[in-house]
Formats: C-alpha cells, structure tokens, sequence
C-alpha cells in the first residue's frame, strides 16, 4: 500500500495544513516508508502464545519499613533563607495577576 500524492494533499487539507510542492513529495516519501515499515510488522508470524512482557527486569519492588523518622526543625530550615517572614520562606513575586 502507497500513498499518492493526492492523498497527501487531501491529508494536509483536513489538517489545516498548507506545504508547497515540495513539502508535499516529501511528506508522501515520509508517509510511505511508515507505511512499508508497518507491512515489516505484519510479517511477523503470530504472537498469540507470547507472553506480554511486563518489566525488563526480573526483580521485585523492594519496600523499606515506613518508619518515623525526626525531621528538621522550622529555624533549622529557616536559618540559612536569604528572606523570611516570620515561619515562613520569602520569595519574590514572580506573577503579575
């Protein structure tokens, strides 16, 4: 199966778009090549008995406990902020509206 060019330029005209002359030749060379590597796929013989891969690796998640740890306080997190407002980080308006 090929694409023509009319069928190119019918393609680009439901798109909206617009390619000159040669824009179009080039557009259907592309389409084509799409087209052949599609039939290279439909060669394949059926997969049916294959099993779906789902990860490349035969590894498991590995969870960690969820365990409370201490966090850092709000003045240790604040100590080294160039501008803050009371517990609170400063930091410069950056929307108008």
């Amino acid at each position: 199966m090929s694409v023509s060019k009319e069928e190119v330029i019918k393609i680009a005209k439901l798109a909206k778009l617009k390619f000159s002359d040669e824009g179009i030749s080039k557009l259907q060379k592309e389409m084509n090549r799409i087209l052949e590597y599609i039939d290279t796929l439909n060669e394949i013989p059926e997969l049916d008995k294959v099993e779906p891969l789902y990860s490349v690796n035969s590894s498991e998640n590995v969870f960690r406990k969820d365990e409370p740890k201490q966090s850092i306080s709000k003045e240790e997190a604040l100590k080294n902020a160039p501008d803050k407002t009371e517990n609170f980080f400063r930091v410069p308006k950056v929307i108008d509206k």
